[in-house]
């Protein structure tokens, strides 16, 4: 975080921040591809496309890494600037990437890897600072605008770079031979070596009737064949079935992501590889109301991940607080929020 004196001035919003509904980024980018091109000769021609059962000669990866995070709005506020500006509304977040590492196949427990925390306050204001609290830090981020899903989607944007940023360095420490698998689109990642995309929930149906039928013919275990998408970006796709108690078409289906760029060798390795390894990772109901395309350990991750967000309740109050210093916003009575 900068050392330098706070120079801005904000406002709390006296509601619980959850009572807005945050704009989920993931199926914004989802809903948004509604004419994507499609490649769907690959692997297969699009006529003969059938489930394809993964080559028992390529092995499930040694070392799986699982990256996700999570973030919390603590408070929406409004920052003030010089000069009688008009104030612009901005959001005081947290957010927390990490890393697990699995071994699958093998019934070794997923291991937490690494863990990254960041607090931020985002605004579109010149005049944006870091905020000071005698609970935490909020750094400045600059959004595009002053609207509300831009600033939730620059704290997205934030969110996904402390991942990539998260992988690099434990990469870089460890040298091992592992495959990456990030919980949402590639979107944003598509640079990182040896990486997927997980996709659990679908909001587009992106696949023509024909190939769509495929989909609802898995087996768990099996896959669709490789296809080639393209909407404000490129990549490569196919749709995994794992283990469900459902005989919905669409029960445990995920899609994988993988950057556009692969020879059809490296994806076809990709791809089998990934879909050995999946269904022993997969979630279940008891312990999971979004099982089994949760799977465990990003289940166990996200569980530890919020918990490291640190206690809502006293980040809010600490927020109220540092804005009454500065005249904005009355200091919070001490037997609520």
């Amino acid at each position: 975080m900068q050392n330098h004196d706070l120079t801005t001035a904000f406002t709390v919003d006296p509601w619980d921040p959850g009572y807005t509904a945050a704009l989920n980024a993931e199926a914004l980018a989802e809903l948004d591809a509604t004419s994507a091109q499609l490649d769907l000769d690959v692997e297969l021609p699009a006529a003969r496309w059938r489930p394809v059962t993964p080559d028992p000669g390529i092995p499930p990866p040694g070392v799986l890494l699982i990256a996700d995070g999570v973030r919390r709005i603590d408070a929406r506020l409004w920052t003030y600037g010089a000069n009688g500006e008009e104030p612009r509304p901005g959001l005081a977040a947290s957010c927390a990437a990490g890393i697990v590492r699995c071994t699958p196949g093998d019934g070794t427990p997923a291991a937490l890897a690494a863990v990254e925390v960041s607090r931020s306050v985002f605004s579109a204001s010149p005049h944006l600072a870091d905020i000071l609290t005698r609970s935490a830090g909020y750094r400045a981020r600059r959004a595009a605008d002053s609207g509300m899903d831009e600033l939730v989607l620059a704290l997205q944007r934030h969110l996904t770079q402390l991942e990539v940023d998260l992988a690099i360095r434990h990469r870089a420490e460890t040298d091992e031979d592992d495959l990456l698998l990030v919980d949402g689109p590639l979107r944003g990642r598509t640079h990182l070596p040896r990486t997927a995309g997980y996709i659990k929930t679908h909001h587009t149906a992106y696949l023509p009737a024909a190939q769509a039928a495929t989909v609802s013919d898995l087996r768990p275990g099996q896959r669709t064949p490789i296809f080639l998408m393209g909407t404000s970006w490129r990549r490569h796709a196919w749709y995994v079935r794992l283990p469900a108690g459902s005989d919905m078409p669409w029960a445990g289906v995920v899609r994988c992501e993988a950057n556009a760029d692969l020879a059809l060798d490296h994806l076809l390795h990709l791809a089998d590889s990934l879909t050995h390894a999946l269904p022993s990772l997969a979630g279940v109901a008891y312990k999971d109301p979004r099982a089994p395309q949760n799977l465990v350990p990003i289940g166990g991750l996200e569980r530890l991940l919020r918990h490291r967000l640190g206690d809502a309740r006293l980040l809010y109050r600490a927020l109220r607080a540092a804005a009454a210093r500065h005249g904005r916003t009355p200091e919070p009575a001490s037997e609520g929020i």
